[in-house]
């Protein structure tokens, strides 16, 4: 196990911790409620402190699973959640980003009570509102700190320059992009800067959205409403055929070390920097355990340098094109 502290808060966690969207939103059908309880709690059983969901994964339903798993066991389990997006519950459409004081304080009471929880430990704006100055947002966010409702402030998928404002009214202890083989945008700005200032950097979607785990081919894709084939051009067209013939290299790797492609890219993400931290998501017992070894698998300089040409290669960006204009914000 490799444990890793976020930003300067003193907090350690399991370096791989769990992304919890997948079990209610996005990947087809949700979990059923008692399997996904019973699934958080054989994690936190294996080492998994760190468990990340939001407010918009399924409107609340992401974080009520946290709450029935978590509520007699909270101090075992550092918890992240998010707030920003607003859309139509009924529908389950994301209509804006709200990064209101007003807004905040409705979704972090909706949380902690969904959480069954009096605080969050890591409290993320999960995308930066358009229409405000991000000093207003963290300024109100760093009142929660001072109640006691949040231990640390996040950002997601902001720039670098953003991300220096925020720190000039609050430390900010993690951001969180996504980072993978595959997308490596983050490197140029971003995580040098949190590097030189302390922050933690949350790696979401390391194995590329399930496509660097192996489980797809050419003739085995994501079909219908999985948002995937939705809203990823990268799994869409022709571009996912060229990605998946890049993810043979993955597969090669991974054969001649005796690992799966998950474990090559997991191990990756975290060799690049002491404060990089990686939460893939999987609803199978099986997946997170697997994944849990990465942290036994060093890359050689060689097996390193193999990949880290991949992502020049990718084709299609990793949302649609209004997707695209939240992140790096």
């Amino acid at each position: 196990m490799i444990r890793r502290e976020i930003g300067r808060t003193g907090r350690q966690v399991n370096a791989i911790g769990l992304g919890c969207m997948g079990m209610s939103v996005a990947y087809g059908e949700p979990m059923d409620k008692t399997e996904a309880v019973k699934l958080l709690h054989a994690a936190l059983e294996r080492g998994v402190d760190h468990f990340d969901t939001a407010e918009l994964y399924g409107f609340g339903a992401n974080e009520e699973l946290l709450g029935e798993a978590f509520h007699d066991r909270r101090d075992q389990a550092f918890i992240a959640t998010k707030f920003g997006p607003v859309g139509n519950l009924a529908t389950r459409t994301v209509t804006g980003v709200d990064g209101s004081e007003a807004n905040m304080r409705r979704a972090i009471e909706q949380s902690l009570r969904l959480l069954k929880t009096d605080h969050v430990d890591l409290y993320y704006l999960h995308r930066k509102d358009p229409a405000l100055p991000i000093e207003e947002t963290v300024g109100a966010m760093a009142k929660l700190v001072a109640e006691g409702k949040i231990g640390a402030i996040g950002l997601s998928e902001v720039n670098a320059e953003t991300l220096r404002r925020a720190q000039a009214v609050h430390p900010i202890a993690a951001v969180q992009w996504e980072y993978s083989i595959f997308t490596r945008d983050i490197e140029r700005e971003v995580l040098p800067h949190c590097w030189e200032t302390g922050v933690s950097v949350v790696a979401y979607s390391p194995l590329g959205r399930g496509m660097l785990t192996g489980a797809f081919s050419r003739e085995v894709r994501p079909q219908g409403q999985d948002y995937r084939a939705v809203v990823s051009p990268r799994f869409q067209g022709d571009a996912y055929g060229a990605n998946i013939a890049l993810v043979d290299e993955i597969e090669r790797l991974a054969k001649a070390r005796g690992a799966t492609p998950s474990q090559i890219a997991l191990a990756w993400v975290l060799a690049t920097k002491p404060n990089v931290v990686v939460i893939p998501g999987t609803t199978k017992l099986a997946n997170l355990e697997g994944n849990l070894k990465a942290a036994e698998l060093q890359l050689t300089p060689a097996e390193t340098a193999s990949l880290d040409g991949l992502a020049d290669k990718v084709q299609g960006t990793r949302y649609d094109e209004r997707g695209m204009t939240l992140v790096d914000a």
